[in-house]
């Protein structure tokens, strides 16, 4: 049985008002693996500690709806359970605000994207050398769509990081730091999120989001809405864009 302990990037405010970004891992890795064992915990809630990490063969970082960045003093939190996993040397994933933290921990620099919101879906996110040849994109297309939802961005990677995809919105959608006992992958877009669940962050944010979000909310099953949002009901379907994180569940069984 795989175990795997999934990290919340929201503080308890917004967990109090139903807003968990964790909460779509638990519905897509057991998706993926029905038998598998998953624990959530809030780092801005509890102390991450060893017994934690021990427990889980691979650690999940979700990502945040804070209005602050992985490198502010406020998630200084989530950064020290980063830093444990990643002393344990278990596998660690990380999407959107996990990738950002990582990097953070690494030594690497976020910032807000100077082209805005990346909202509703990531398009043409191409994959590097590097990443075609990497485990973690395993069946994936060399270009793809795929949801997101972000502000902040990698803005220079971490030493010894290898950039796995990117597009002209952010240039790391992707990437993998694997030496010095650290095994870490991410992702700045939402494998574990369907088009709805984005459609609802969407319907968050206020009318001017109600036609994304009404085009998310069709996107897997209409062509014509997927188009407008800049992809295909292929690319959203759960097969092709969870296949990251199922590459990622066969990573960890394989260190298990």
């Amino acid at each position: 049985m795989t175990t795997i302990s999934i990290l919340e990037g929201n503080p308890p405010v917004l967990l109090q008002q139903g807003k968990s970004a964790a909460l779509p891992f638990v519905t897509c890795l057991m998706a993926l693996d029905a038998s598998a064992s998953l624990q959530m915990v809030c780092p801005y809630a509890v102390d991450v500690t060893d017994e934690m990490i021990d427990w889980a063969d691979g650690v999940v970082f979700s990502g945040a709806g804070t209005v602050w960045s992985a490198a502010a003093s406020e998630a200084a939190p989530q950064r020290a359970a980063m830093q444990r996993g990643f002393g344990k040397g278990v596998p660690v994933w990380g999407s959107c605000n996990g990738m950002q933290l990582a990097s953070v921990v690494l030594g690497g620099d976020l910032g807000v994207s100077a082209n805005g919101d990346e909202c509703g879906v990531a398009r043409d996110i191409a994959l590097t050398q590097a990443g075609v040849a990497h485990p973690m994109m395993t069946g994936k297309a060399p270009v793809f769509a795929s949801p997101c939802s972000h502000r902040d961005e990698v803005q220079t990677l971490p030493g010894g990081a290898i950039l796995i995809a990117g597009n002209d919105h952010s240039p790391v959608q992707a990437m993998v730091y694997e030496k010095d006992g650290v095994d870490f992958w991410g992702v700045q877009y939402h494998p574990e999120c369907s088009a709805p669940d984005i459609a609802g962050w969407m319907r968050g944010r206020g009318p001017d989001f109600a036609q994304l979000a009404d085009n998310l909310e069709q996107a897997e099953a209409d062509p014509a809405a997927a188009a407008r949002i800049g992809a295909t009901p292929q690319e959203l379907a759960f097969s092709q864009r969870t296949q990251e994180l199922s590459n990622w569940l066969s990573h960890v069984k394989a260190r298990a």
